[in-house]
């Protein structure tokens, strides 16, 4: 089944994609996506695995919006990491946001707030940036897979999310396909994959992955947290 989804309301359809798509790869997901005539942007943490859906997306669509928060806490490596994907797969539209330097001020002058309070520190420098990013977004692709936490095992491929479609074209992945597929691509490792790091946001949350441990064992390690919360916050 094939649409172009030009007038449905937004509710109507993710209905409409999700009886028709539900069940595509990821590639194909993509393309049918794109296809569409609305506001479409990727949001990438270019971490480890970023790459994979990246190259997906470039080869779907070279010009596709991709959002990158710039929390001014990330490590070196992620940003070099970045810019040679960006190089590499010849991106053209990579959107750097970046948090409220008022905020900052007011809230986190002494860049401590991550040890006080978590929650508060990824809301100033992730969560509202990205929420002032997405304004006028209608469908929202992300690169979030089930095997990565319990909280994300039922995630569906196209889910409606607040106020926007929200697209998770490999959700279905696991571990093993995308190794292959960075094989495949000849894609490069984030620099700090190999010294143990398996899932990486802000250099003060994120430590090496212990044997035995989740994916995202190493974020926000001491706290009762897994998300940072631009999935959960809505």
């Amino acid at each position: 089944m094939t649409f172009d989804g030009t007038g449905a309301a937004l509710p109507e359809l993710c209905a409409q994609m999700t009886g028709a798509w539900a069940e595509c790869d990821a590639a194909t997901l993509l393309k049918h996506v794109f296809a569409l005539d609305r506001r479409i942007a990727v949001v990438s943490s270019f971490g480890t695995e970023a790459a994979v859906l990246i190259a997906l997306v470039a080869q779907a669509k070279p010009d596709a919006e991709i959002i990158f928060v710039d929390t001014l806490r990330h490590f070196g490596e992620t940003h070099r990491y970045r810019e040679k994907l960006s190089a590499m797969l010849g991106l053209t539209n990579v959107r750097v946001v970046k948090p409220d330097a008022a905020e900052l001020l007011q809230h986190d002058p002494n860049e401590t707030l991550f040890q006080k309070d978590s929650d508060a520190c990824c809301r100033i420098r992730k969560v509202d940036p990205l929420r002032k990013a997405l304004e006028g977004v209608e469908i929202w692709i992300t690169g979030r897979k089930r095997y990565q936490a319990d909280t994300r095992a039922a995630m569906p491929k196209i889910e409606w999310v607040g106020e926007r479609i929200k697209i998770n074209p490999l959700a279905d992945w696991t571990v093993e396909r995308i190794v292959e597929e960075f094989r495949s691509r000849g894609l490069p490792a984030h620099p700090l994959e190999a010294d143990g790091f398996l899932s990486i946001g802000c250099m003060p949350c994120t430590r090496r992955v212990a044997p035995g441990e989740s994916h995202r064992g190493g974020r926000w390690s001491d706290l009762d947290k897994t998300e940072c919360g631009i999935h959960t916050d809505v």
